[in-house]
């Protein structure tokens, strides 16, 4: 059996824990647990469903079968024509199956966390960061999708030491999962004087951010300081003592926060932050313990896995994990016109998907 196939089985048999769950009274008397329950056993409903339909069809084809070895002809023929229908009704249920799979268990999230730092390059790769946020700022737009900027490092040139960007709306975790890893350009930097091509990058990670209940973390779970807030070259931009580091003591993570005047707004987008960075951490974890298919299809969303170069002299962008994938319009994609590669990713990762569930029979 497959991987693919095993995970299946095991989405399958969590929901109908679930369903067992939600008539269980001690989950029925308390709310908290019933709202966890119930927004697990709505996730996985959809593809649980379909599976669940998808193997009984397998069932009825396999008694059919037997039919089919009848010595009687008209049982032969009624069989005949049942197993035509009920193949047909599979293919039709398999193609679902793939469609509700490609992206992964937090694909119909409307919610992510969207992280871009500067890497080798200095200033250059600064810059670099900058024209990526504006590159997905621009794609949320025509996806008319909400863009909120929760924290920002600029620098003096214009640029981003890094910036972290909170992307609501249909679709949003589905289609920009696929940008985290290492992003690397190639072109003649604003400052170069003598004309030569320079080579700098950056990195994203996109996480699903996920409902408050999701994630269990306390005031007994973090340290919180408190600061000053500044700006680059060090000048203060906030008198007061209102920017906000919070530091996760089971995992080591830490958030820092002061694009706002409040100390409470610094507090909340941190605390949103760092359960995102929890919620991506465990996932990876148990995505680990369970298989290493998930890597093979896209890539591992690790950021220091290079998945794309940016070739500005040339105007070529190259996604290094699909086969060919290289366009030659990169004024069009830094522009926000980024579809075709997610496209291209999607359809990527649903061939392998139809290639690691096997033959329907």
């Amino acid at each position: 059996m497959s991987s693919m196939r095993e995970t299946l089985d095991e989405k399958l048999a969590r929901f109908e824990e679930l369903e067992q769950k939600l008539i269980d009274p001690e989950v029925l008397t308390n709310a908290a647990k019933m709202s966890a329950v119930a927004r697990e056993h709505g996730r996985l409903r959809p593809l649980a469903v379909l599976y669940r339909n998808f193997r009984q069809l397998n069932e009825d084809l396999v008694e059919l079968k037997e039919m089919l070895e009848s010595s009687d002809p008209d049982e032969r023929e009624l069989a005949e024509v049942e197993s035509t229908e009920l193949r047909e009704k599979r293919e039709r249920l398999w193609e679902q199956l793939l469609d509700v799979t490609v992206g992964g268990e937090d694909a119909a999230r409307t919610r992510c966390m969207l992280e871009i730092r500067a890497g080798i390059g200095g200033d250059e790769a600064a810059l670099f960061a900058r024209d990526l946020y504006e590159m997905y700022k621009r794609y949320a737009e025509t996806k008319r999708w909400k863009i909120e900027v929760l924290g920002a490092s600029p620098t003096e040139l214009g640029g981003f030491k890094e910036i972290t960007l909170g992307v609501t709306g249909d679709g949003v975790f589905r289609e920009l999962q696929y940008e985290s890893g290492g992003h690397r350009v190639q072109r003649v930097p604003e400052t170069e004087t003598k004309g030569r091509v320079h080579t700098s990058a950056a990195t994203v990670a996109v996480m699903p951010e996920p409902e408050d209940i999701e994630v269990e973390l306390g005031p007994d779970d973090y340290r919180k300081d408190i600061y000053h807030a500044s700006g680059p070259g060090g000048q203060h931009v906030n008198k007061t003592a209102s920017a906000i580091r919070l530091t996760h003591f089971e995992t080591g993570m830490v958030v820092a926060i002061q694009d706002e005047k409040s100390q409470h707004k610094n507090l909340a987008k941190g605390i949103r932050i760092l359960k995102s960075r929890l919620y991506d951490h465990y996932q990876q974890i148990e995505h680990q313990k369970r298989s290493e298919h998930r890597k093979s299809l896209v890539g591992s969303g690790d950021r220091s896995q290079r998945i794309r170069t940016y070739n500005f002299p040339e105007n070529r962008l190259t996604d290094h994990r699909v086969p060919g994938l290289t366009l030659y319009k990169l004024d069009q994609i830094i522009a926000g016109d980024i579809g075709p590669i997610v496209e291209a990713l999607l359809k990527h990762e649903r061939d392998n998907l139809r290639e690691s569930m096997g033959g329907l029979d």
